[in-house]
């Protein structure tokens, strides 16, 4: 690679840094900020902003703080236009909102990491949900289960990192334990969680599977642990219901 090829591909780079860090902070970020992030050069992350500004990637406010700009709503908006399985999962999502008032979600595996894709929020004041495509570890969610059944334990194992075991509350989840679960998701077809990530929260994720019938993605709702186990049983049928449909498709 020569020199001026070698420059290109680190300012690609820094590109991609600049959004990721964006996106993880999911909040406008002062230059300071972006340059201690990224760990560029100062010079740099003020040249690539004003190009991606004047591009319409980035906006940067009166005040000086840096966020994504319009034109990536539209490249959003295209990729979940023509994306099939995002564009259908948008409407099941919907009509699950629709019906029961919960939080419905399209989550997927994104490397040795969980990552919600699509979420709709119910309108009622008090709803469960988690940002899209903040990486969470595996370990902590129902959908992490029910996507890893065509692995065995040693895959499994070189997959995940052993400090994702640990939950946020300090909580360690035992490797047999874990495997277990994703034994019983597989026999189950779906997964069901409580208290993992959030002490009140209950997560249902039912499989969209690919042609060969492997497991992609769920869609899955999240609700309280209150919830009436007459109210779980009919969640859950429809949830099913939902993602079979979608792997038809």
């Amino acid at each position: 690679m020569t020199g001026t090829e070698s420059s290109r591909a680190r300012g690609v780079d820094r590109v991609i840094d600049i959004f990721r860090q964006l996106h993880l902070a999911q909040r406008p970020m002062t230059m300071r900020e972006l340059i201690e992030a990224t760990g560029a050069p100062r010079s740099s992350i003020y040249e690539l902003v004003a190009i991606l500004g004047e591009a319409g990637c980035l906006e940067t406010s009166a005040d000086g703080n840096v966020f994504f700009g319009r034109e990536m709503h539209y490249y959003g908006s295209d990729y979940a236009t023509h994306n099939d399985l995002i564009s259908c999962s948008h409407q099941a999502l919907l009509a699950l909102v629709r019906k029961y008032e919960e939080t419905a979600q399209l989550c997927m595996l994104e490397g040795n990491k969980y990552t919600v894709v699509l979420s709709e929020r119910s309108a009622r004041p008090f709803n469960i949900s988690s940002d899209i495509g903040v990486r969470v570890p595996i370990p902590w969610t129902a959908t992490g289960r029910l996507l890893l059944g065509h692995l065995n334990a040693e895959e499994i194992r070189a997959l995940i990192p052993s400090e994702d075991f640990v939950l946020d509350n300090g909580v360690h989840i035992g490797f047999d334990e874990f495997f277990q679960d994703v034994q019983r998701a597989k026999d189950q077809g779906y997964c069901c969680t409580e208290g993992l990530s959030n002490a009140f929260r209950l997560c249902m994720a039912a499989p969209i599977r690919d042609r060969s019938g492997q497991p992609i993605a769920a869609l899955c709702f999240m609700t309280g642990r209150d919830t009436s186990p007459e109210r779980r049983d009919a969640m859950l049928d429809d949830l099913l219901q939902s993602a079979k449909a979608l792997s038809h498709r």
